[in-house]
């Protein structure tokens, strides 16, 4: 069984500039026509849009037709909404107002298997392949082609960024320009200082 490698991954990798497409919709259709017109990635929101898991996995699964990545908002502060979309096979989760270095640390030990985490295995999901890849290949390759994202959204946790930046085990830190210019006080200016 071959497991699918990330997209952004490979393409970063190549020294290429990934394309990513923010959809708010929840048609597993509309991801089609992303993966039609050839972006690197999806960005699926759970935070701000209601969506379910079954229809979540077919948004995943009409992705994959394309070889376009799938980058999964969840909601904060849940083990299950944070490894669900993993299981679903969902290239990347994108967890919001991230705000110190311990909560990114027990983000890491919640999504992550050992060495870097404690996520509890399954592998009997599709990004697995319904158990059919070898434990040691499914375990390896949820710790190095999947991707974990903090958003920085907050002027705490810009506070904070340089010690989250020190947290190993994740990919991507984000700022989140809306919600830290509403907490300013200058909502929807995002320059603003």
């Amino acid at each position: 069984m071959i497991l699918r490698t990330s997209r952004l991954l490979r393409e970063l990798r190549a020294g290429k500039c990934p394309t990513c497409f923010k959809l708010n919709l929840r048609d597993p259709r509309a991801v089609e026509l992303c993966g039609l017109t050839n972006v690197s990635s999806v960005w699926l929101d759970n935070e701000h849009v209601g969506n379910d898991w079954v229809n979540l996995e077919n948004q995943v699964r009409a992705a994959k037709l394309y070889d376009v990545d799938t980058i999964v908002r969840v909601e904060k502060g849940s083990y299950s909404d944070y490894v669900k979309p993993f299981e679903c096979d969902a290239t990347a989760i994108m967890v919001p107002h991230v705000t110190t270095a311990d909560e990114a640390r027990k983000i890491v030990e919640l999504t992550r298997f050992k060495p870097l985490g404690r996520r509890a295995w399954d592998g009997g999901n599709v990004d697995g392949q319904y158990c059919l890849v070898p434990a040691a290949d499914y375990l390896k390759h949820s710790n190095t082609e999947r991707l974990l994202i903090f958003q920085i959204e907050s002027p705490e946790a810009l506070e904070n960024v340089e010690e989250i930046a020190a947290v190993p085990g994740y990919e991507i830190l984000l700022f989140g320009p809306g919600d830290f210019s509403h907490l300013l006080g200058k909502a929807g200016q995002a320059g603003a200082t």
